[in-house]
């Protein structure tokens, strides 16, 4: 398998990549337990990955149900906003988010960062963050200043360029739509033996949708592949979800 940037799924790493993945991200021991077995993981081994999980605040469970709880959700939202296109309609307007606070605890950043990463802003400089205001803004949360406006100065392009690889988010997007094709082609023959390596697959093009900053149609590149990987893979998923819930069901 072409090497995709997605580490092999442990427990943990299994349940998120499928809860995630959910209209509603709950599923219930028994469906897990045939998802650990899917996946050669033992039975053990995922019951104490979903205590830990349920320990951290990640999950949520009555013993007979999990279901995703915290910031995972936050997570989910934009992961969910990844599967669709941006608005075409663009005004011109960037987001602007500067941090005032002067001294932060590394945990905070790391909260902070991960906020901004799913909010798609780009990173200018440390603690000055800026996107397109072609989608919603991030929340201004803690000490931060959030203005909305327009910008003059840098041309537009090439302040993209400084805020995002386009380039090579257009080459990993053009592998992820080969990985696709395989994984089409493998949900099409309804092998189930194929799902470890489907769900690696489609893991890395959730992630790929996830971080890709969903820039307006005037400020990406020609040929810009990014729309057809999304589009090719809501159709996807929607086959791929009716398998994986067929292999996990307990009503068989």
């Amino acid at each position: 398998m072409t090497d995709l940037g997605v580490r092999p799924f442990n427990a943990r790493s299994l349940v998120l990549s499928v809860l995630l993945g959910l209209p509603t991200p709950r599923l219930t021991m028994p469906s897990l337990m045939r998802l650990a077995a899917l996946f050669d993981l033992a039975p053990g081994t995922m019951r104490t990955a979903l205590s830990r999980m349920v320990a951290a605040g990640e999950l949520e469970s009555d013993e007979s149900t999990y279901e995703l709880r915290g910031r995972l959700l936050e997570r989910k939202a934009s992961q969910d906003i990844g599967r669709c296109p941006p608005d075409g309609a663009w005004d011109g307007t960037w987001w602007i988010l500067a941090v005032t606070s002067p001294n932060r605890t590394v945990a905070a950043r790391r909260v902070f960062r991960t906020r901004m990463v799913n909010a798609r802003m780009g990173e200018l400089r440390p603690d000055t963050w800026l996107r397109p205001a072609n989608v919603p803004g991030p929340e201004a949360v803690g000490e931060v200043v959030v203005v909305r406006g327009a910008r003059s100065g840098e041309d537009p392009d090439a302040l993209v360029a400084r805020l995002w690889d386009l380039r090579a988010l257009a080459d990993q997007c053009r592998m992820l739509l080969g990985a696709l094709d395989t994984a089409a082609t493998d949900v099409a023959a309804n092998d189930v033996a194929t799902l470890p390596a489907t769900m690696m697959r489609a893991a890395a093009i959730v992630r790929f949708l996830r971080n890709e900053p969903l820039l307006p149609r005037a400020l990406t590149p020609g040929g810009w592949p990014v729309d057809d990987l999304r589009d090719r893979y809501r159709s996807f998923d929607r086959q791929f979800g009716h398998m994986l819930r067929r292999a996990i069901s307990t009503r068989q």
